[in-house]
Parts: C-alpha cells; sequence; structure tokens
C-alpha cells in the first residue's frame, strides 16, 4: 500500500466536493461525466478534485477506452484513517487496536 502523508490526506478530505466524490464513489465505479451530473459541479472542477484524490491515492482509476472511471479507495482511506490516530492520539485504545493491526495482520501468527 502507497504510504500517504497525513497532511495530504487531510487537505484532500478538507474540501467538501472532493468529500461528496469520495461519497459518489464508494462502492461502485463511476465516469467523470457521472460524477459531475452526481455533484453538480462543472467537468474541469470534478478533474482538479479527482486530481488532488488520486495523488493522496484515495481513488482507483480505470481507463475504458476514452472514459476514465473511478473508486474509492477504501483501504488506502482506513489506512491514512489509522495513521492519523497512531500520529495524533497515540495513547487511546483505539490508536494501541491499529497498530496491533498494522503489526499482526489477519492471519500472522506470532
Amino acid at each position: 500500500m502507497k504510504f500517504t502523508n497525513p497532511v495530504l490526506f487531510a487537505k484532500a478530505l478538507a474540501d467538501e466536493t472532493r468529500q461528496k466524490i469520495m461519497g459518489e464513489c464508494c462502492c461502485c465505479w463511476l465516469s467523470v461525466n457521472e460524477i459531475v451530473e452526481k455533484v453538480d459541479v462543472s467537468q474541469p472542477t470534478v478533474s482538479h478534485h479527482l486530481a488532488v484524490l488520486r495523488e493522496a491515492d484515495l481513488v482507483h482509476v480505470r481507463e475504458e477506452g476514452k472514459q476514465t472511471f473511478y473508486s474509492l479507495n477504501q483501504e488506502q482511506v482506513a489506512f491514512c484513517c489509522g495513521q492519523l490516530m497512531i500520529t495524533f492520539a497515540p495513547e487511546t485504545e483505539t490508536a494501541e487496536s491499529v497498530k496491533r493491526t498494522i503489526e499482526y495482520p489477519s492471519g500472522h501468527t506470532s
């Protein structure tokens, strides 16, 4: 998994339009035109926000002919949220749980 800087992740999440795009792309593949229709902003605006989400590795990208499709990278979102907890709330029980999960992924026996 590509590590995303927590600040880059936070900046990607900081914009309401990007949050809407992430919500629409959760659990499905959408073309740029479909995203434009769903979030009701211009195509250049959607393309700009998708570039920010791509840079943070928060969307999967699939090319089909001349169309590009996007889907939320849920694993990266979860990983980045875990990194934020470890960085900014290291003494919490939740952060400890995230650390254990990272250190001993499922299927690993110690």
